[in-house]
């Protein structure tokens, strides 16, 4: 372990007992500053960026990384616009931090309460993605945490500025202790940030399957987040048939490498001859290939077959896979078979079948009559995320701020001993407070 990354760590640490004592005033004064300090150096953000692109011109050329790796890249007008207000947004929400949720008269004069706090220190490992950085540095003040950021090598110039920025930001807010937000710049430093469970309480991996697969199987540290984004459609028998189209060719090129598009559409075989033709002209139209397996092929034989591979691929481009199902039971045991644990959905008009598949489908988001694409942070409303989770701990779909919180008991007394509730001198009131 370098020194650097081993005292940055141990900082971070030191940091994230302060900033739990922040109130809110304090907390949304340093956003603000974050976000006047980039919107005054955007033009410097913008140089740093052209550098990075042009070094990512030469990767595209020579194969080394893919075009919509390239594409995300680029800062543009709209990304800084739309950066900078999602800094201000999150000032705007309500603090996460300090929250009763739950509290216990256990007798008179013994109070328990559980409170929200924050987790500590979070390590977030991102691909080539550098509004990430603002974006997560947000939700971490809000929400009172530490955090070890490491991005892509495509993005380190712009990385950097953006990362300098922010401290510059928070360095003027005296309240805020250094060490809050911190830029790690080398590959090495991922292998040893997994080894720092010491001092990290959250490893965030934000990329593809092999870098998550990577996290989750090198660390002792809690990974919070999904390996795979294999999204479902089952189109019921009694669904609209031209709302059904839009929504299906919506969730898949609105953004086809997002985790939250779909990859398999499952069609109820009684309706299949009417909304197949239909469904597949309309992908077609949009220059998407489809897989679908030997039902399917009868009705348009032009398809490619489908082969099970098919049914656990993320494709992440304009491919998707479709498949006849006789029922909303087969539909639902094949997404719980093939399905990542992201995001489902139903399109019908049958309110029973509605609540059969968002109680059954074991996913973090369970949709009816909308685009899976709506499996955001923002679109939630939680203000940004910092990632998507399919675990099943305290944090599940879009992470925002309450995702990168916990909670303690606080158990106010006056003097009271064990002991005396023990032996049977007293007895517990067990009182519901809230």
């Amino acid at each position: 372990m370098t020194t650097t990354l081993q005292t940055m760590a141990q900082n971070a640490k030191l940091a994230s007992y302060t900033l739990a004592s922040l109130d809110s005033e304090v907390k949304n004064r340093a956003l603000l500053k974050i976000a006047e300090k980039i919107e005054e150096n955007k033009e410097k953000i913008f140089e740093e960026n052209k550098k990075d692109l042009a070094a990512a011109a030469k990767m595209l050329e020579a194969e080394e990384i893919s075009a919509s790796t390239f594409n995300r890249l680029k800062l543009d007008e709209n990304k800084m616009r739309d950066m900078i207000q999602g800094i201000k947004d999150v000032a705007n929400l309500e603090d996460p931090v300090n929250k009763k949720q739950w509290a216990m008269r256990l007798d008179d004069g013994l109070d328990l309460f559980r409170v929200s706090c924050p987790i500590g220190v979070i390590g977030v490992i991102f691909e080539a993605r550098p509004d990430v950085i603002p974006q997560i540095a947000s939700l971490a003040v809000k929400s009172a945490n530490a955090v070890l950021l490491k991005g892509g090598k495509e993005a380190a110039n712009t990385n950097i500025i953006l990362a300098n920025l922010i401290n510059e930001a928070l360095s003027e807010v005296e309240e805020f202790p250094k060490g809050t937000i911190n830029l790690l710049l080398t590959r090495e430093d991922v292998n040893e940030m997994l080894k720092m469970d010491k001092y990290i309480d959250l490893l965030i991996p934000r990329g593809g399957n092999e870098l998550v697969r990577f996290i989750q199987e090198n660390t002792k540290i809690p990974v919070l987040g999904h390996a795979a984004g294999i999204c479902h459609i089952y189109v019921d028998e009694t669904t609209d048939i031209q709302k059904s189209v839009n929504i299906c060719l919506d969730a898949k090129i609105q953004y086809p490498s997002a985790c939250n598009a779909v990859e398999t559409i499952l069609i109820n075989k009684n309706i299949l001859e009417e909304f197949l033709p239909e469904l597949v002209k309309t992908f077609e139209d949009n220059n998407v290939t489809i897989k679908a397996d030997e039902e399917c092929r009868c009705i348009c034989k032009n398809l490619e077959p489908a082969e099970k591979e098919d049914w656990a691929t993320e494709y992440g481009d304009k491919t998707v896979s479709i498949k006849a199902v006789k029922d909303i039971f087969d539909a639902i045991a094949h997404i719980n078979i093939y399905g990542s644990g992201h995001t489902d959905c139903i399109l019908s008009k049958n309110p029973g079948n509605i609540e059969l598949f968002m109680n059954l489908v074991d996913s973090a988001g369970v949709f009816a009559n909308a685009s899976t694409r709506f499996a955001d942070g923002f679109r939630y409303g939680l203000g940004a995320e910092v990632g998507i989770s399919t675990n099943k701990t305290h944090a599940r779909g879009p992470v925002g701020l309450e995702g990168l919180t916990i909670y303690k008991y606080k158990l106010y007394g006056n003097g009271q001993i064990a002991g005396e509730y023990c032996n049977g001198e007293k007895h517990f009131k067990h009182e519901r407070l809230l």
